[in-house]
């Protein structure tokens, strides 16, 4: 390719690559369901799907805690965070009354409100946690079996955010609590969840003293971070089997909330990664920036030099290195960092 073709083809793609890279999706919200009623008119059912929406963004992205910052926004204020929604036709529905929406919210929009506000978010990447939940009743310990949260975990709890995996039932697992039964806390992690090594996980133990309140202990591993937690959940006038749901849930959320927080993304703080991508072929540029557009924690590009060799490239992203480079893995796209520079690369 000559230089001026060459030139023209770098200066197009970077001009089209705009402020934003990433046709991101976690700022989405698909499916909210609402009943249209003769009395509601058009514009109101939008409105009730926005509020809806965000609420449901709001639970995805923030901590417990930074939910309540927001819920001073009125439904202008969040409307104007909407980059447009969709009405999805109810033809295929049974039930015509029914009618969804999707919703997309605008990154800059939402990044500049949380900057206003002070809030991190969070992008959860891996939604899998491997979770064990073990009883301890006077001197005996239910693990598998008389093990109504073991049993029912995933029937009573759904949450697309996170997907609680169980452990089928090991003699290994047993005979470790067997040895540890004394001093279930400093049970080894990685003695209970040997297959899950890599994994996120948590042992959940409830103890069995008293019928009004559980006093319930959490010791997990996540993204390779110890972090140790007490909850008390109180019965409140609830039957034994509502009591042990409102357990579930209170767990739950709690887990949902620690892995939040190992994944908060702060737009106050921005990281800027200077690399070099050697050309090899005429399109390479092309191809990384498509990649590069999947991914919604990279903010921006600047092309800073650029020759029939190789460009130098600037990339503005958001949260930990280590997590950027394991989002270009997942699009083939390897990061090295050798003789005191970063080399990028296409698969």
């Amino acid at each position: 390719m000559d230089r001026y073709k060459f030139t023209f083809v770098i200066l197009v793609i970077f001009l089209k690559t705009g402020n934003v890279l990433s046709e991101n999706n976690i700022f989405n919200v698909n499916n909210i369901e609402l009943t249209k009623k003769t009395i509601i008119s058009n514009d109101d059912l939008a409105n009730q799907a926005i509020k809806k929406a965000f609420k449901e963004l709001t639970h995805k992205i923030l901590l417990k805690e930074e939910v309540k910052v927001l819920s001073d926004l009125t439904l202008i204020d969040i409307k104007d965070l909407v980059k447009y929604y969709q009405v999805l036709t109810n033809e295929n529905y049974e039930d015509i009354d029914k009618i969804k929406f999707n919703v997309s919210f605008d990154r800059d929009k939402l990044h500049a409100l949380f900057y206003k506000k002070g809030i991190s978010y969070s992008e959860i990447i891996n939604k899998e946690l491997y979770l064990l939940p073990v009883i301890r009743k006077k001197d005996k310990i239910y693990i598998f079996n008389n093990n109504f949260f073991y049993t029912n975990w995933n029937d009573i709890t759904r949450d697309d955010l996170i997907e609680f995996i169980l452990p089928v039932e090991n003699i290994e697992v047993i005979q470790t609590f067997s040895l540890n039964k004394d001093n279930l806390i400093d049970i080894n992690l990685d003695n209970l969840f040997k297959e899950y090594s890599n994994k996120n996980v948590c042992l959940v133990l409830i103890e069995e003293k008293n019928l009004d309140k559980k006093k319930i202990f959490l010791k997990s591993r996540i993204l390779g971070k110890n972090i140790d937690k007490n909850i008390i959940v109180e019965r409140e006038n609830l039957n034994l089997n509502q009591f042990n749901e409102k357990i579930i849930f209170e767990i739950s959320e709690t887990i949902i909330n620690l892995i939040k927080s190992q994944n908060l993304i702060d737009v106050r703080i921005p990281s800027f990664l200077n690399t070099k991508l050697v050309l090899k072929n005429e399109n390479d540029f092309v191809e990384l920036n498509r990649r590069l557009a999947k991914i919604d924690l990279i903010d921006n590009l600047f092309v800073q030099e650029f020759n029939n060799e190789y460009i130098l490239i600037k990339i503005k992203y958001l949260g930990k290195l280590e997590k950027i480079i394991n989002q270009l893995k997942d699009q083939k796209i390897i990061l090295n960092f050798v003789n005191e520079q970063w080399n990028i690369k296409i698969l």
